[in-house]
């Protein structure tokens, strides 16, 4: 059987060399992205980094603790509380104590001249954490020019290469919660990566920020955790341990978890492509091979023979091409993770590993699907008679047998009763990223699988019109589409996948962006909107007292804060929520209340939305805010769950300690419009806070304001679109390659050569058409799925349907085709009609 299938290898090499082509690059792709995902599993080991040099950190529990029936739970802290002087007193009897305290401390470096006069306090602000002097031995940060700050008014700033250019002597204007005021730069010290920073004295860090936020004490850990007991609600961290009170400890993690939903996405469309592609070009390949396979079995071949002539043929190809694709995908997933890096989808420090496994998986997932396609293909050429075969050589019937009927059916009724069930029991389940990615696969495999039983449909209306307009061209483009089924079907396929995953893919993203943004349009009806435009920031104390006292104006102020509820007693599940003022609420916004009322909102009470579990108005639940106290609050009403931004609601009292970092501003009827813009204007300049109004501000977070999310799908399409491309040329390489009779006797008959080539790319062009059809028939119904969840929810949006992305694709494969097709016919041309028309495999 080897040498059998090496010399049918030998003879049609050109099929072989087209399906050894997709086969690699799939592989390839693979391993690219399994390599660079298996980086993704482990953030970089970090030690300490602000107190790599203090022996104890002493700081207020980060994290909240349950006692489960199942086992303690925890989850961390939105806001842990500070450390209470007391604590401070008595800590301070075991040794040397020093204070930190954390705040806002943007520098804004002084001009001269028409700069000066043309700047805003607080323009070109850098943003920097504030501290006291004696912490930043803790780091430890050393001085590398100036010295310490000894009085008001003076600072230490850290450098970093491509920073402000600060030095010592410079004048900067330093915007702190206790407000803006100059400040001199009496020393500088190296940065160390993980934050800029601004040191004030103890004395004044302590009047802008009261709250000691840490508290590192020069003792035995065991004598500090004495003196504090078990019940003291502080946290005691030694060793690596101290990395928990650096800021934002869980960055490297967060950062990777994106990363990795990014690249598992790839990886999984890669897969599944990779595979339908390769499947459709296996069996396209053996499909050609009908005449051979008759002349074999009239020559007493068996059927068992002719199967494993073609398996041998195909582990063969799948073994060369997945070592070849190995090859290549080790060498390109640097390149990959260079290119995340560069376009902000990854991590500057992300980097790949040593792991070796999506080497193998990726080597052998190439064998398997190698074999698997062609064992579907194989199994129908191995039974059937001689007779039979030399007969299907001629023409294309019988195209959809028994079995793969079967398995269209199944898959199209799990496409299609999957999403159904789900929009009677959760719609929100369909919104979720992983839903909107993986289940359209179902409904494209079963197109897929239906492609030769509509190819000749749907291709007839598609030349419907050019058959009927003067000339040949037409009526021969829609007999050859309808006579060929299978070579349609070969290219339409890949068309199909990559049309219904990109119209799907970007159609959900800018539906569910339309969605969002057409609930906030709804919920926001203040005519001004100002946040600090930084997560985690609050907005400075100075203008949100300015803003109150705007004549004229309504004032919401709100709080970012969270809530954790304890589920079925065994896992915990934190909420955003968001801290606000009952009675100002209202009257800037109309949030979807689906049951009570918001202006029962008090200190006792909460308002949560329909994917709780209790969401009785009355009913009370047990929360834990955000510094970890625990609270029984009364429902006071319901919202509707949206998209899932219609988040929880709470009182100020509830907060967490959690700074005002929003103001949503009514003008109040029979109030001066401008004079109300001007004054929000004024204390906005004063104090560096930038004022949009509620256009600006929906604007710039409205649709397409992520870029990241477009980069990352953009990636994922173009993965898809190099499978397509691939397989598009390959198919049609081999297609045209083996009808060089066909078109040596459209010659004999009278037809030019250019009018042959036009038909060959006219005839390629309409494939793509069909998969394109099929493949927008697919996205139209997932659309449709993610429409009607949407509306169950409450959310009344429109489609958004690509037809920019969707035109680009269309267009690219359609070229595509059309050159794959035209090359080897004009090649097959240049030899005289006589000899071709006389040709013998």
């Amino acid at each position: 059987m080897l040498m059998l299938a090496l010399s049918g290898m030998r003879t049609r090499w050109i099929t072989f060399v087209g399906s050894f082509v997709a086969l690699a690059l799939g592989v390839g792709l693979i391993a690219a992205t399994g390599l660079a995902l298996a980086a993704t599993f482990d953030a970089p080991e970090r030690g300490p980094e602000r107190f790599a040099a203090a022996p104890v950190v002493v700081r207020a529990a980060g994290h909240l603790r349950v006692d489960t029936p199942t086992g303690t739970r925890t989850k961390p802290l939105d806001h842990p509380g500070p450390v209470a002087p007391r604590i401070a007193d008595r800590l301070a009897t075991l040794g040397r104590t020093v204070e930190d305290r954390t705040f806002p401390a943007d520098v804004t470096a002084a001009r001269t001249g028409a700069d000066a006069r043309k700047s805003r306090p607080g323009q070109d602000a850098e943003a920097r954490a504030g501290h006291p002097w004696q912490v930043a031995a803790a780091a430890p940060y050393r001085l590398t020019s100036g010295r310490a700050p000894a009085a008001p008014g003076e600072v230490v700033v850290t450098t970093r290469p491509g920073g402000a250019p600060l030095r010592t002597g410079d004048r900067v204007l330093v915007r702190t919660p206790a407000g803006n005021a100059p400040r001199t730069v009496v020393g500088t010290v190296a940065g160390r990566g993980f934050e800029d920073a601004v040191f004030f004295t103890d004395d004044e860090a302590a009047r802008i920020s009261p709250d000691i936020d840490a508290l590192v004490v020069h003792a035995d850990a065991t004598a500090v955790r004495r003196a504090l007991g078990p019940d003291s609600g502080m946290d005691v961290l030694t060793g690596h341990d101290r990395r928990r009170a650096d800021p934002d400890p869980d960055r490297d993690a967060r950062a990777l978890v994106s990363v990795n939903a990014l690249l598992g996405t790839a990886a999984g469309i890669t897969l599944f492509v990779s595979a339908a592609v390769v499947a459709s070009t296996f069996s396209f390949a053996v499909a050609q091979r009908r005449r051979e396979f008759g002349l074999l079995r009239t020559a007493g071949a068996t059927p068992g023979q002719i199967r494993r002539t073609v398996c041998a043929e195909a582990v063969l190809i799948g073994v060369l091409a997945s070592a070849a694709g190995t090859w290549l995908g080790a060498g390109a997933a640097p390149l990959l993770v260079g290119r995340m890096t560069e376009a902000g989808l990854a991590p500057p420090w992300f980097a790949l590993g040593d792991a070796s496994w999506p080497l193998h998986t990726a080597f052998w997932t190439g064998v398997f699907v190698a074999t698997a396609g062609a064992l579907v293909s194989c199994h129908r050429a191995g039974r059937t008679a001689p007779t039979e075969a030399l007969r299907e050589a001629a023409v294309d019937s019988r195209v959809m047998p028994a079995s793969r009927w079967a398995a269209a059916v199944l898959v199209l009724l799990a496409g299609l009763g999957l999403p159904a069930v789900a929009l009677a029991v959760d719609p929100g389940d369909l919104l979720g990223r992983k839903s909107y990615i993986t289940r359209p696969m179902l409904l494209v495999v079963g197109f897929a699988l239906l492609t030769p039983v509509l190819v000749r449909p749907v291709g007839r209306l598609l030349t419907w019109l050019p058959a009927r307009l003067p000339g040949a061209t037409g009526v021969l483009v829609r007999e050859n589409t309808a006579a060929g089924v299978r070579r349609t079907a070969a290219v339409a396929a890949p068309v199909l996948i990559t049309v219904a995953l990109a119209a799907t893919l970007t159609g959900t993203i800018a539906t569910l962006e339309e969605a969002r943004a057409a609930e906030a349009r709804t919920a926001t009806t203040a005519d001004f909107v100002v946040t600090s435009g930084q997560e985690g920031r609050p907005l400075a104390p100075a203008f949100v007292e300015r803003a109150r006292a705007v004549e004229g104006a309504v004032v919401s102020v709100s709080r970012s804060t969270a809530v954790t509820v304890l589920e079925e007693h065994t896992a915990l599940v934190t909420s955003e929520a968001r801290a606000v003022d009952p009675a100002r609420l209202a009257a800037v916004s109309e949030l979807p209340v689906t049951a009570g009322r918001l202006s029962d909102l008090d200190d006792g009470a909460i308002v949560v939305n329909e994917e709780w579990l209790t969401t009785r108005v009355g009913d009370r639940v047990t929360v834990w805010l955000g510094d970890g106290r625990k609270a029984s609050l009364r429902i006071a009403a319901v919202l509707a769950t949206g998209t899932g931004d219609n988040g929880v609601y709470v009182t100020r009292r509830n907060a967490g300690g959690a700074g005002v970092d929003r103001i949503d501003v009514k003008v109040a009827e029979g109030a001066d419009r401008r004079a109300v813009a001007a004054a929000l204007q004024s204390a906005g300049a004063a104090t560096g806070t930038r004022v949009t109004t509620r256009a600006e501000w929906l604007a710039a977070n409205g649709p397409g304001s992520n870029e990241q999310t477009r980069t990352g799908l953009r990636m994922i399409l173009g993965i898809a679109l190099l499978c397509t491309a691939t397989a598009l040329a390959n198919t049609l390489v081999m297609a045209t390659s083996d009808r060089v009779r066909d078109l040596a006797v459209l010659r004999l008959a009278g037809a030019t050569a250019p009018q042959v080539l036009r038909l060959v790319a006219a005839e390629a062009v309409v494939a793509v058409g069909v998969g394109a059809v099929l493949g927008g028939v697919v996205a139209a119904v997932n659309l449709l799925v993610v429409w009607g969840a949407l509306v169950l929810l409450g959310v009344m949006s429109a489609v958004v349907v690509p037809w920019g992305t969707l035109g680009l694709v269309v267009a690219a494969a359609a070229l595509l085709a059309a050159v794959s097709a035209v090359l080897p016919a004009s090649l097959a041309l240049r030899t005289r009609p006589v000899e071709l028309a006389g040709a013998r495999e």
